[in-house]
């Protein structure tokens, strides 16, 4: 009887034999999963450098269930020996670094180019330019048991007009027609976070859905920074170790941890008996051990800021919800920073009443999640968002969710969004962000309810308005003719007082609502 027999298999490999971890179970799922990847992509490549994106997407069906997918973007570009390895290369990335990003694999644009591969037997073109002289263009595939980029074609032309961005294209299998909803669904909340976005889609019907952008203003990018001594682990300590320069314990922890300053590294080190002076490297595994686990229960470091963050912001949040949707009223809030396990992170949350927004049954209501300005489209009931609205007394609020015009947004922006799965598409559970969620709607829940309650009174005062403008003039005749007078009172001043005071009462509650 032989042995078992043991091999190691490549990241792209592993990935190729498991793509339904990654969101390419179906034709369906891959065709959204595909060109929700490859727009995040192109958006991160223009907002992690302040351009106003310009994202241009174009799918074609070339029968047989087989579909070109184009994306161009005005990004930063790709520099020319990085393009095979950023397309062709699985687990290879500018996104290992301590900020907030769309992506945190390195991998989904790579999985929708390995997908096509596998599926429709497709290279995938690259054009792409820093802005130079130069322009590019790449044809690659990737080879998948040795996880390295193999270049079919390339070309080097001039670049007059001194183009920058980035074009994608190649083939693969898919079902647009039962996977539009989620597709068309996916850019209209893209574009509901995004309002300084230019978004502009072509399905394989020719029809074309553009969503202009309504602002130039954007959300100051996400700056790296340094793990928090909360959120590290003995493996990475040891790679900071291995990686330092520093010849004490003080200089490794005042120079390697966010927010640990000389005086906080000090106490630290003096609390658990670890000598300042000591070198880095020299530390026993036991000490190491003991140094890392009392990181994580040491009360004295201060707690990550937002400079890793890149929030959207009220006044943003609230003009992508006005443009789609033009409600009576939005209640918008920002949460301060947070964190769970050493990770930074920031709820955004509004409730929109009246307007566009559509009457739901309480269990299709209208909820709008994103995670590092993600849409999340898939698995609502699994999210803690869901959860979290479930829980609130609605009612406290003068809400009722079943015949009302409601719709809810919460947006979680994270160094580390606690997905539950590698597809992300729902947020776990974890009780810090399950209580800033809840919070932030009870916030704006509250805003909702005074602008029901001025509502309430301005429609109290105008019924009572016409109550007067009805009998009043009658009961001044009858009064009139009661007491056999002969001038019948003139009742136009208290009106015009009782239409004034309507009057304020509406534009107060009016510019309140605005």
């Amino acid at each position: 009887m032989s042995g078992e027999k043991f091999k190691a298999i490549s990241a792209a490999d592993f990935f190729y034999k498991n793509k339904e971890i990654a969101g390419f179970d179906n034709p369906v799922r891959a065709t959204y999963t595909i060109m929700r990847e490859l727009v995040e992509n192109a958006l991160d490549a223009c907002e992690q450098y302040s351009i106003l994106p310009e994202v241009r997407v174009k799918l074609i069906d070339e029968g047989n269930s087989i579909y070109k997918l184009k994306v161009e973007d005005n990004g930063i570009g790709v520099p020319y020996e990085q393009v095979p390895y950023a397309f062709a290369q699985i687990l290879f990335g500018s996104k290992y670094t301590l900020r907030q990003s769309r992506g945190i694999f390195g991998l989904g644009g790579k999985m929708a180019i390995l997908y096509g591969q596998i599926t429709a037997h497709s290279t995938v073109r690259v054009t792409s330019s820093t802005g130079g002289f130069e322009k590019y263009s790449y044809e690659l595939n990737i080879n998948i048991q040795e996880n390295r980029p193999v270049i079919r074609r390339k070309e080097v032309g001039p670049n007059p007009g001194r183009w920058r961005g980035t074009t994608v294209q190649f083939s693969f299998e898919g079902d647009y027609v039962r996977a539009k909803p989620k597709v068309v669904e996916y850019f209209k909340q893209t574009s509901i976070l995004l309002p300084y976005a230019n978004i502009l889609f072509v399905d394989p019907d020719g029809v074309l859905y553009r969503f202009d952008r309504v602002t130039d203003v954007m959300p100051k990018p996400a700056e790296e920074v340094q793990p928090h001594p909360h959120g590290i682990d003995v493996e990475g300590v040891q790679r900071m170790i291995n990686a330092s320069r520093s010849s004490t314990m003080l200089d490794f922890m005042a120079n390697n941890f966010h927010r640990v300053g000389v005086a906080t590294a000090l106490n630290f080190l003096k609390s658990i008996k670890i000598d300042p002076q000591a070198n880095p490297k020299t530390l026993q595994s036991r000490e190491l051990l003991t140094v890392v686990s009392r990181m994580k229960e040491y009360d004295e470091f201060q707690p990550p800021d937002a400079q890793c963050l890149s929030p959207i912001g009220m006044e943003l949040l609230k003009a992508g919800i006005m443009r789609e949707f033009r409600p009576e009223f939005v209640a918008v809030t920002q949460r301060g920073a947070s964190a769970y396990s050493g990770y930074p992170f920031i709820v955004e949350a509004a409730i929109a009443y009246g307007g566009e927004i559509p009457i739901t049954p309480p269990d299709e209501m209208s909820v709008f999640r994103y995670a590092n300005k993600i849409p999340l489209l898939y698995d609502l009931h699994s999210d803690v968002a869901m959860k979290v609205i479930k829980k609130i007394n609605w009612q406290r609020y003068r809400l009722d969710l079943s015949t009302m015009p409601i719709a809810f947004f919460i947006h979680i922006c994270a160094t580390k969004v606690p997905y539950k799965t590698v597809g992300k598409e729902y947020i776990a559970d974890r009780p810090e962000v399950e209580y800033e969620i809840e919070w932030a709607l009870k916030t704006c829940a509250r805003e909702v309810k005074m602008h029901l309650t001025r509502k309430e009174k301005a429609s109290i005062v105008q019924r009572r308005l016409t109550v007067f403008e009805k009998y009043l003039p009658l009961i001044s005749r009858f009064a009139t003719e009661l007491a056999g007078a002969q001038n019948q009172p003139n009742v136009e001043k208290v009106l015009k007082r009782l239409q004034i005071h309507a009057k304020e009462v509406e534009q107060r509650s009016s510019l309140q609502a605005e």
